[in-house]
C-alpha cells in the first residue's frame, strides 16, 4: 500500500492538468524532446501531456501554438509596423500577400479607429538597420502595386517584454 487515499489520487490527477497548463502558458522548455520534459515536471507521461494538449486544442482552450521570438537579443534593431488604408474588399487578399512575403514576419487585420486612425492591416517587418527595412518595403511596394496605398511606417523606438496569454492562477508552481 502506498498510503494514499481514492481522494488523494483524484486531487492529484486534477491538480496535474491545471500545472500542465500553467508550465505551458510559460513557453515549451527548450529540449531535445519538450512534451516529456513537461510531463516529467508534472508527474503525466508524455502521451497524457499530448492527450491533454489535443483535448484543449479541440475545445478551443488552446487556439494555436506560437513562437516569440526576441529580435532585439538576434540583433534586429530595426523594427517597424507598416499600417496600410486599404479598402476593406481587399484587405484580406492584400493581408495574404503580405504575409507571404519574407521580410514580413507578422500581418493581421484589425478595425479602423476612425477618424484617427484609418488603418485596417498592420504588417511587421524586422531588420538590423532601417535601411534595409525601407528597402524591403519599397520591394514589397513595388511587387504588389501598392504605391498609391496610404501607408504609415511606425518604427519602434523601445523593446518590451512579449508574452502570451496567461490563464493559470498567480498562485500555480
Amino acid at each position: 500500500m502506498n498510503g494514499l487515499t481514492s481522494t488523494d489520487t483524484a486531487s492529484r490527477a486534477s491538480a496535474c492538468p491545471e500545472r500542465l497548463r500553467s508550465l505551458l502558458e510559460r513557453g515549451l522548455p527548450l529540449t531535445e524532446r519538450p512534451w516529456l520534459t513537461l510531463a516529467e515536471q508534472c508527474g503525466m507521461s508524455e502521451g497524457e501531456v499530448l492527450a491533454w494538449v489535443e483535448r484543449w486544442q479541440r475545445e478551443g482552450l488552446i487556439k494555436r501554438l506560437g513562437l516569440v521570438v526576441r529580435h532585439h537579443a538576434l540583433g534586429m534593431r530595426a523594427n517597424a509596423m507598416v499600417v496600410w488604408d486599404l479598402p476593406d474588399d481587399s484587405v484580406a487578399e492584400v493581408g495574404r500577400q503580405l504575409a507571404a512575403e519574407p521580410a514580413v514576419t507578422l500581418c493581421y487585420r484589425r478595425p479602423r479607429r476612425l477618424p484617427v486612425w484609418p488603418y485596417n492591416l498592420f504588417c511587421m517587418i524586422h531588420g538590423a538597420r532601417r535601411e534595409r527595412v525601407l528597402e524591403a518595403l519599397d520591394a514589397i511596394v513595388g511587387r504588389h502595386g501598392l504605391q498609391h496605398i496610404p501607408h504609415r511606417v511606425l518604427f519602434s523606438l523601445k523593446a518590451y517584454k512579449q508574452c502570451g496569454g496567461r490563464y493559470a492562477r498567480e498562485d500555480q508552481p
